[in-house]
């Protein structure tokens, strides 16, 4: 059977200096009609299984620790006694979030996830968290971003860039290297295209993204960890 994409958007409210915004995220479902791999479960573990039915759950892989997007991995995962794959150097984020328990995998550059007829490569993309990863398939013409990348471009934290070179080299020598046809799909909003993006590439190294105030749209927030209040340091192991 064919692999395949689908989404899952969870909201969630999260309060700020007695303001309540609405956050969305994106959860990602790959595989067929028997078994799937769940990228970025966010807060609702119902919803997700409920997208995801009778199929088997293979794995449940985070592109990042960030705490609004790990909040159902355990639930997800231990329906059908799945794996939590994270990398190592977001576990101090994980622990934000899950103070009891480890990931069963710690995820490393160029490691593979199979599912289905196809295979996931793990590329190392940091900047927005130490560990941040993205999930390529050639077979499917996609790349999850997680944090990384966006439809509006690099994504951000607490309406910063916490390592913005890092993020910059991640994305022009791990992302923008792939063909231009490739799907980005991010933890936040909707998808785009390497094509599309990576034609910004020489204006956000000319320090685009840092002059002056980004003014935020009305509607849900983009930056989902922005009104959920997360600051980390880059350099805490």
């Amino acid at each position: 059977m064919t692999a395949r994409i689908e989404r899952v958007v969870t909201e969630g409210v999260v309060d700020v200096d007695g303001v309540e915004h609405k956050v969305e995220n994106n959860t990602w479902i790959v595989g067929d009609d028997e078994e799937v791999i769940v990228i970025d479960p966010a807060r609702d573990a119902e919803a997700i299984l409920e997208k995801v039915g009778e199929r088997e759950v293979l794995a449940v892989v985070c592109t990042h620790g960030l705490p609004d997007h790990v909040g159902a991995a355990i639930e997800v995962a231990a329906r059908d006694e799945a794996v939590v794959a994270l990398h190592p150097k977001d576990r101090p984020l994980w622990r934000l979030t899950w103070s009891e328990t480890w990931p069963d995998i710690e995820m490393e550059d160029e490691g593979l996830f199979g599912v289905a007829d196809i295979q996931l490569e793990v590329l190392s993309t940091p900047g927005v968290s130490q560990g941040g990863i993205s999930l390529y398939s050639e077979a499917l013409d996609a790349v999850f971003t997680g944090k990384t990348l966006q439809a509006d471009g690099p994504g951000r934290i607490g309406g910063e860039y916490p390592a913005l070179a890092d993020q910059l080299t991640a994305i022009g020598g791990r992302l923008f290297t792939l063909p231009h046809r490739t799907r980005v799909l991010p933890a936040h909003g909707e998808e785009s295209t390497i094509g599309d993006l990576e034609p910004q590439f020489d204006a956000w190294l000319s320090g685009s993204l840092t002059r002056g105030t980004v003014e935020e749209k009305e509607g849900p927030l983009t930056d989902g960890t922005r009104a959920a209040g997360i600051r980390i340091n880059l350099n805490d192991e």
